[in-house]
């Protein structure tokens, strides 16, 4: 039996946290043209985000990979069918036969029917909401025992910001980026910057174009300092750490827009 594509958890309140690259399954179809080994795959998708999604009570966690079908892309750049796609990488073995390729984008159209409705119902019962769109990145491209990324251009925590209205949501951004500035990291506050080495890609920014007046969504991407990046193995610890820092984070911004009161 398939497993789905993935899983929404409905909670009470105005914040929902979504980890749509979480995922690291493959249709069985497509597993004869995948290219691209298993360990490259998960290396480019984002293990163990989906746990973080803890922070609100909204959940949505998506279990199929980016290299099936990436919902943080334009629909008709949501299939890599060329390496320029992904950054380089060759993906499929030969041209992706097109009923499979539609199939992929029904996952596509599906997801973004029910996110929609669902942030129309949330919406409609508390006046606004705040979506926390949760992702990690790599840092040690030079290899596994090459040096990490500088700093300068690389913090902790990136936020994403370039779709949304700061005048009107400014305040949220704010509430959340000091209280995440104030979680003491292995020793030392939280790096945390905005629009640095990302600035939202196309989940958030759809949100922000249908929503433009009611819903506030943050693309946040969390240096892959809590594993290895090569191996895939998790420190237990420090990703437990980050959790905490976005569960603390978001109860501040629940103090901003209380339930009921947003």
């Amino acid at each position: 039996m398939e497993t789905p594509a993935w899983t929404l958890q409905r909670g009470e309140g105005p914040l929902i946290a979504a980890a749509i690259h979480d995922g690291h399954d493959v249709r069985d179809e497509l597993s004869q043209w995948l290219a691209l080994p298993e360990a490259d795959r998960l290396q480019e998708e984002d293990p163990y985000t989906g746990a973080w999604t803890a922070m609100a009570p909204t959940r949505i966690v998506v279990h199929r990979s980016r290299f099936e079908v990436d919902l943080n892309r334009p629909r008709e750049k949501a299939v890599y069918l060329h390496p320029e796609d992904a950054w380089g990488l060759h993906v499929w073995r030969k041209t992706l036969p097109g009923e499979d390729l539609e199939r992929s984008l029904g996952v596509y159209d599906a997801f973004y029917r029910e996110i929609g409705a669902l942030l129309r119902d949330l919406i409609g019962r508390y006046g606004r909401v705040v979506v926390f769109d949760l992702h990690s990145y790599n840092h040690l491209r030079a290899g596994a025992n090459g040096p990490p990324a500088p700093s300068a251009a690389n913090p902790t925590i990136n936020l994403g910001t370039s779709t949304m209205d700061l005048g009107r949501w400014g305040g949220v951004v704010e509430r959340f980026e000091q209280a995440l500035r104030s979680f003491v990291f292995c020793g030392e506050p939280l790096d945390v910057r905005r629009d640095v080495k990302f600035r939202g890609g196309h989940f958030v920014r759809w949100i922000h174009q249908a929503f433009p007046e009611t819903a506030c969504a943050m693309a946040i991407e969390i240096k892959k300092v809590f594993m290895d990046e090569w191996t895939g193995q998790v420190d237990a610890q420090s990703h437990a750490l980050f959790g905490q820092a976005l569960i603390g984070a978001a109860h501040e911004v629940l103090t901003q827009f209380p339930v009921g009161g947003v």
